[in-house]
């Protein structure tokens, strides 16, 4: 299996670009270059740049379920997402033993500019993973290559086939590719934790994706069985 690796000149410029923005860390795509399908998330969170592994910690091991469910491993799908370091911003925690509140980084969302500063690298990713099916986790996921008016509350579980957003100019907004993607929309795996009732709508996604997977033999086709 090859696996795909981004220029180290692209992560290097994505270093810096994002340099001036509270953020923390890098880390890296990981996946086969003829993966099953792509997944594209948010941002790394405290545990993924410290292990340099993406979607390792309480969101990841709900993706691993779902990956479970659609007969795959991390081994068959290839991982990233928009954003590359860990967008922060610093809160309050008590201490449970002294009951003293203690400063700490929490995680949020991704700003646009902070999106844009990572952008060149998911564009090659996009470009150069040979994925039949670009699965977004997430609003931030699916507009950043779907386009602003893309909501995953009403476009979750449906195929879309359009042009996909890239950066070409970093001073400049984004333009839409030629080529058509397929994009299959569903929730962050992280949304159930404050969203129960997003379970049920996650598993019926689940279960779309299994059966597009399976009818068009996409891991057969990436020489898995």
């Amino acid at each position: 299996m090859l696996l795909m690796k981004i220029p180290e000149s692209l992560a290097k410029q994505g270093k810096e670009r994002i340099k001036n923005y509270p953020v923390e860390g890098f880390v890296y795509g990981e996946g086969p270059d003829h993966p099953v399908i792509m997944l594209v998330g948010e941002a790394p969170g405290e545990t993924e740049i410290h292990n340099g592994i993406p979607f390792s910690g309480r969101a990841g091991k709900e993706l691993m379920q779902s990956l479970d469910f659609l007969g795959l491993t991390r081994d068959d799908v290839y991982i990233t997402s928009a954003v590359r370091s860990r967008p922060y911003k610093w809160g309050e925690k008590k201490d449970r033993k002294s009951g003293e509140m203690i400063k700490r980084k929490y995680n949020r969302a991704p700003t646009g500019g902070e999106i844009k500063a990572h952008a060149p690298i998911l564009d090659y990713e996009v470009k150069h993973v040979n994925a039949p099916i670009i699965v977004t986790l997430g609003n931030i996921g699916l507009q950043r290559l779907a386009g602003k008016d893309k909501k995953v509350t009403q476009v979750h579980g449906q195929l879309l086939k359009q042009p996909v957003q890239y950066l070409e100019n970093p001073d400049a907004g984004f333009k839409w590719t030629e080529e058509a993607y397929e994009i299959f929309p569903t929730f962050h795996p992280a949304a159930i934790f404050y969203n129960r009732s997003l379970d049920e709508k996650l598993k019926e996604d689940l279960v779309k994706l299994k059966k597009l997977i399976e009818d068009r033999g996409l891991k057969n086709e990436q020489g898995r069985t």
